[in-house]
């Protein structure tokens, strides 16, 4: 029997604990060898221990090295932007990697197969940001710093060619704004054509401003592999690319660095269905997948994405988000389902 990793757990707010117990079911039935330390954040912690980032979790995420995190409400007045921009920070988690795959059978965009690497601690979301008095007015103006670094950029780049030659990606497209902003997002792109030259000949290398690459995603997709870019041109791409394959409910998220990595589903914590039993885990089990490949667990996530693509191409166990009336931990079975018939 394998020694089990072990993993922390923040089911998160809202549905959180719901496709927690959904994600935790599939991964146990898929023998997945961990052994789970649940933890706190975002509003539960903040009802619980009176702040949203609780140091427990802190301390469990340093001692473990990685995590599984449902989706997290900031609470309002709390003194965070975002309990997931902390957690970030507070990590050095500087890679934010989103894959796209079209699973559902009628998805507007077959067969996508992409992946945003996005830049996860610089850029507008530094958080360097200020306001200006003018004429008895203290608020009068208000400014943000793009913060763009050379070792940012170059470990960013540098991150995104390596994945591409460990998924067997044949291309990486860094994508900017240097046309116009040619101080920040000239340095960006600087930095990103001397590390593509490291890896001439092993994966094709293109450039592309960001609008232009937000059009040609929405008329032609196939076109691209790996993006690379920075931090809020990541946020809004991994989005709409999240919309090619049938919205948020089917992108999971791996925040990566040095000392840890979170994996994450990547949708909001959904109060409105809260507590009704029906919300889609989708996002939650395919972020557990990633984490499983993190942890070298990747027969268990190869037969787990095998039985979810099943489960979505025959229709079986559909939530009210995909046009069915099935609850939670009824789509949890039917994954579990294909799963045993998968191992047969």
């Amino acid at each position: 029997m394998k020694t089990p990793h072990d993993v922390v757990l923040i089911p998160g707010d809202g549905i959180g604990p719901e496709i927690a117990e959904a994600t935790l079911a599939i991964l146990e039935a898929a023998g997945a060898p961990i052994r789970w330390r649940e933890c706190l954040g975002g509003v539960t912690a903040m009802e619980t221990v009176g702040e949203p980032l609780p140091q427990a979790t802190l301390e469990a995420i340093e001692a473990t090295g990685v995590a599984l995190k449902g989706p997290l409400t900031t609470p309002i007045g709390s003194g965070f932007r975002s309990v997931n921009v902390a957690l970030r920070k507070h990590f050095d988690l500087y890679a934010n990697v989103r894959p796209a795959v079209t699973l559902l059978p009628a998805a507007r965009y077959p067969d996508v197969d992409l992946v945003i690497v996005r830049e996860n601690t610089e850029g507008l979301y530094a958080g360097i940001e200020h306001f200006i008095g003018m004429e008895n007015d203290p608020r009068a103006v208000a400014e943000s710093v793009m913060l763009i670094t050379r070792y940012g950029s170059r470990r960013i780049v540098r991150f995104a060619f390596e994945y591409a030659l460990a998924h067997g990606r044949r291309l990486v497209t860094l994508v900017h704004k240097a046309n116009i902003l040619k101080y920040t997002q000239g340095l960006f792109l600087e930095v990103g054509r001397n590390v593509a030259a490291e890896y001439e000949g092993r994966v094709e290398f293109d450039e592309k401003i960001v609008d232009a690459t937000a059009m040609q995603l929405a008329l032609d997709p196939y076109r691209f592999d790996v993006i690379v870019t920075e931090n809020m041109f990541g946020d809004i791409l991994s989005d709409q690319v999240a919309g090619l394959i049938g919205g948020l409910g089917f992108a999971p998220g791996a925040n990566l660095g040095e000392r840890a990595a979170i994996f994450e589903a990547v949708h909001g914590s959904a109060p409105d269905i809260a507590g009704q039993g029906i919300a889609n885990p989708t996002s939650l089990l395919l972020a557990g997948c990633l984490l499983l490949d993190h942890l070298e667990e990747r027969e268990a996530a190869a037969r787990i994405r095998a039985a979810l693509h099943r489960t979505l191409q025959e229709g079986a166990g559909y939530t009210p988000d995909l046009g069915g009336s099935a609850g939670t931990a009824e789509f949890a079975a039917a994954v579990i389902e294909r799963l045993d018939a998968a191992g047969e």
